[in-house]
């Protein structure tokens, strides 16, 4: 069964947000541009205190930096990008490379593995732009954060990602049958999602 989704295009140098059923969040951008995040939920008929779980796709500062502007809401992320959030550190979150500090957002409470269900979504272990990198998935969406994007793109490697570990991640994800594909950035992928992917493949 799949969910729905409703996609709030990113803000700036925020990260693309998804609400799920209308409870759920996925990733929250770099916390600069909450009033914009908080306009596009109320014009979904969702208020910020109606979130109750937010899942970030990684620990990096462009999805994790908005978590503060949800203090009732459960925080969840894969077990070891859960280290460099509760650590408050800045070269894992990418915080250094653009002088942000975003120990505010340190908080965790539900550590994800590869194959958990969350939300109506399987957790997909997806590293390679960082060491927890996770894709969600209900059967024909994937929510897909920073590994892969429209056009062939993914996420790149150089703060805190690896080569083969993205090349591994990217193949694994050509065995799913994926049609519409939700990426950190950018636009959506709809219909040929798994079409994106072999190009990603064929990319790297």
């Amino acid at each position: 069964m799949t969910s729905e989704i409703i996609s709030i295009l990113g803000y700036f140098n925020d990260s693309n947000y998804y609400l799920i059923n209308k409870n759920t969040l996925v990733d929250t951008g770099t916390g600069e541009f909450s009033d914009y995040l908080f306009s596009k939920l109320r014009e979904n008929g969702v208020e910020p205190d109606d979130i109750e779980l937010i899942i970030n796709t990684h620990c990096h500062f462009d999805h994790i930096g908005g978590n503060y502007a949800f203090p009732n809401a459960k925080i969840a992320v894969h077990r070891l990008d859960a280290v460099s959030m509760r650590n408050k550190d800045t070269l894992g979150t990418g915080g250094s490379a653009f002088l942000i500090n975003d120990g505010a957002n340190s908080r965790v409470d539900i550590e994800l593995e590869d194959g958990d269900e969350i939300s109506g979504f399987k957790v997909i272990h997806t590293p390679g732009h960082t060491k927890g990198g996770i894709c969600l998935w209900d059967g024909e969406n994937l929510i897909s954060g920073d590994t892969i994007f429209a056009g062939g793109g993914v996420g790149r490697m150089d703060i805190g990602g690896d080569y083969k570990d993205m090349k591994n991640s990217v193949e694994k994800l050509l065995e799913l049958d994926i049609k519409n594909i939700y990426p950190g950035h950018g636009p959506i992928v709809e219909n040929n999602g798994k079409d994106h992917i072999k190009l990603s493949y064929s990319m790297l």
